[in-house]
């Protein structure tokens, strides 16, 4: 039975008001990823800002309310998420990367990379 974690291709884009500049940005992730249950997943966000910035993992299962996973900055994660998956980030390629390892059926949701506001 495959697990389908779908994957729109989303771009988010942030404004940030301020006396006299328009700031945007722009975070790109993959638009669809089928994985086998307990086979490791890999998704890598692109970003067109500095990583100094929060980028967060959120995840919305069919028919549920957003679920924070965590963000890169310290590693820090969902305590319940914190043995299924992992952050990563390459300040080079300006990627942050959410990693799966024993994914289930459960699991199956659409992700989302996210830029923190400040």
């Amino acid at each position: 039975m495959l697990m389908l974690c779908s994957y729109w291709f989303y771009t988010l884009i942030n404004l940030m008001l301020s006396s006299t500049d328009v700031k945007c940005e722009q975070l790109t992730q993959p638009a669809a990823l089928t994985v086998q249950p307990g086979q490791p997943l890999t998704i890598i966000c692109q970003v067109s800002y500095s990583l100094s910035t929060r980028t967060h993992w959120i995840r919305q299962p069919a028919g549920k309310g957003l679920e924070w996973i965590g963000y890169m900055c310290s590693g820090s994660r969902k305590d319940s998420l914190k043995n299924k998956f992992t952050i990563t980030v390459q300040a080079s390629s300006k990627t942050v990367t959410l990693n799966g390892q024993n994914l289930q059926p459960e699991d199956s949701a659409v992700y989302y990379c996210a830029r923190d506001s400040q």
